[in-house]
């Protein structure tokens, strides 16, 4: 049995949760729809091009959770769900995963996307452990900020090795795939890095290492 670890956005789903959610509350009126939507486009953009600021992203992305009560975000991402991840799970994505589950790998979701947004995904895609940007909670709601080192860049190998060391899980005949240069630090640790519809530095990595190169969207 090996380790299959996947990244999720841009990954096994055909564009980002994260950006997506923001774009979703702007369209809804929930969020300020023009000031909102250019400053969750501005960080897209710097995480797109490997300078994303996280603890600057997250005191902004996560604020909105702070505001209010759980049954009513629970309620938002059930139609978030319908109407903006279900259209872009990628049905290859869903076959790489059931050839792992079928040769009795682990199966692991690893992204730097909060909680709260991925983990209905990862249970809608029938993975079960989820390594993922935490929220606090407090009194039985969102505080608006985050907890715990952010699973991003070298904060996913942190977040990794702590849960192998919990599990005592190896990472023997590992495999991660990703899409971002953001990932390389985790690439770099695995027996069998993949890189699926990679972004232009990731792709050029890969080819310079001898790196698989996989299309999930083709």
């Amino acid at each position: 049995m090996a380790l299959a670890l996947f990244d999720l956005d841009n990954t096994l789903l055909g564009g980002d949760s994260d950006h997506a959610w923001g774009d979703w509350l702007c369209e809804r009126g929930i969020l300020d729809g023009d000031a909102y939507k250019a400053r969750n486009d501005q960080f897209y953009e710097d995480y797109l091009a490997g300078r994303l600021d996280i603890q600057a992203y997250l005191n902004f992305s996560l604020e909105i959770l702070g505001r209010h009560p759980q049954a009513q975000l629970d309620e938002w991402h059930l139609q978030f769900m319908r109407e903006c991840i279900e259209p872009i799970i990628l049905a290859k994505g869903e076959a790489l995963i059931a050839e792992h589950r079928d040769a009795g790998d682990q199966l692991v979701i690893i992204t730097a996307t909060n909680r709260f947004v991925t983990g209905p995904i990862a249970k809608r895609l029938g993975i079960d452990t989820l390594l993922a940007t935490e929220c606090e909670t407090a009194d039985g709601r969102y505080t608006g900020r985050t907890t715990d080192v952010p699973c991003f860049k070298e904060g996913k190998v942190t977040r990794l090795e702590r849960w192998l060391s919990e599990t005592g899980t190896s990472l023997a005949g590992s495999y991660f795939y990703s899409d971002s240069r953001n990932d390389l630090p985790l690439l770099e640790k695995v027996d069998h890095p993949v890189a699926v519809d990679p972004d232009d530095t990731l792709r050029a990595e890969a080819e310079k290492r001898g790196w698989p190169i996989l299309s999930l969207r083709a």
